[in-house]
């Protein structure tokens, strides 16, 4: 029997994820706070749109609003559990699908940031299981029942890193691995944290300067000035991370370690990291519709992940003895558009740089 599989969070990656696995065959259940979103996938299918056209597609899924979700006491358990929603929203959507899993059931992290312990909290260590969704995913939810991959597929870029907390690499997360490599490149790693804080490397020098400012991916890495401040996140992150004793891979294209040199002013290594992020910034890898996550947030008015993001870069750094500065300017400055008391716009990531 197949196993069945929920999502809660039907958003950018939920969606994608969730809504290629239901065109694999999977027996997959889409859970979403929004009215509309879950209208439109159950009259209309779900719409996926890639950079190329076989994989602009319609998805006729099953979709709930997370208000019916108790007519899962009705059904058949959930095996996998997929929390699809933003990082302040884990808690919650972890004990609401706790209580409808099967006796082996287990609970992914597919989110940004670093979740595992909050999911943990609820359904224990060994019901928690982590996903990294790589550099090599960009997608974005910009209309009811609409997902849009802004992103070239890559094989060479693993698209999803799937682990256990402990390190070991069990049956589970080798089955998951070879699912969700249907869909894009996955693995199994017996190196979670560290994937998790290379990626929270690349989402602390993209994320949120995007928010802040207002560029997209293209137009933020072509900007002189605010690509010095993204190479700054990033050396800052790099440190804090080997500070922690996490060992890190490439953040996106680029070695941490030239990373961090480049942000204590190597010349020749930021040389090198610029001639990088310059060349990432070509269409054929990266439309110029990508926009990531938390400035797609800003842009529809909701709360950002800025405090689970930079703010926890920062927030370690602190613990460990390593300054990260430009997080905390970040951070501020991203609460500050959020609240409305400036617009986002390239000079608030530019003062007293």
């Amino acid at each position: 029997m197949n196993k069945r599989i929920a999502f809660v969070g039907a958003g950018a990656i939920g969606g994608y994820i969730g809504g290629n696995l239901t065109a694999l065959g999977h027996d997959v259940t889409l859970i979403d706070a929004w009215p509309a979103h879950v209208e439109a996938m159950r009259t209309a299918g779900l719409r996926l749109y890639g950079m190329t056209e076989p994989e602009n597609r319609t998805v006729r899924v099953n979709a709930m609003h997370i208000t019916d979700m108790q007519s899962l006491a009705k059904q058949r358990p959930i095996d996998i559990a997929f929390i699809a929603m933003k990082s302040y929203d884990t808690v919650w959507a972890t004990r609401l699908i706790r209580q409808y899993l099967a006796p082996g059931g287990f609970v992914v992290s597919s989110q940004n940031c670093i979740n595992e312990e909050r999911i943990a909290g609820v359904v224990g260590w060994g019901r928690t299981v982590g996903c990294v969704v790589g550099g090599g995913v960009g997608v974005e939810l910009f209309e009811p029942g609409h997902v849009r991959r802004t992103m070239t597929k890559n094989p060479n870029v693993v698209s999803f890193h799937v682990g256990e907390p402990h390190g070991r690499i069990t049956r589970r997360v080798g089955e998951l691995a070879t699912m969700l490599n249907d869909i894009d490149t996955a693995h199994a790693t017996d190196n979670l944290w560290g994937e998790r804080w290379t990626k929270l490397c690349v989402n602390g020098m993209r994320n949120g300067v995007s928010a802040a400012t207002g560029l997209g991916g293209n137009a933020r890495d072509s900007h002189d000035a605010i690509r010095r401040v993204c190479i700054r996140l990033g050396g800052e992150a790099v440190r804090v991370g080997q500070a922690l004793g996490f060992t890190l891979g490439k953040v996106g294209a680029l070695d941490p370690e030239k990373l961090a040199l480049a942000a204590e002013n190597d010349h020749r290594a930021l040389g090198e990291i610029e001639e990088l992020m310059l060349a990432g910034t070509n269409a054929a890898a990266r439309s110029d519709l990508q926009r990531p996550s938390m400035a797609q947030d800003m842009a529809k008015g909701r709360r950002t992940e800025i405090e689970f993001m930079n703010g926890f870069v920062a927030e370690k750094g602190a613990e460990v003895g390593v300054p990260a500065p430009t997080h905390a300017m970040l951070t501020e400055a991203v609460k500050r558009v959020e609240r409305g008391e400036i617009a986002a716009d390239p000079a608030n990531v530019l003062v007293n740089r």
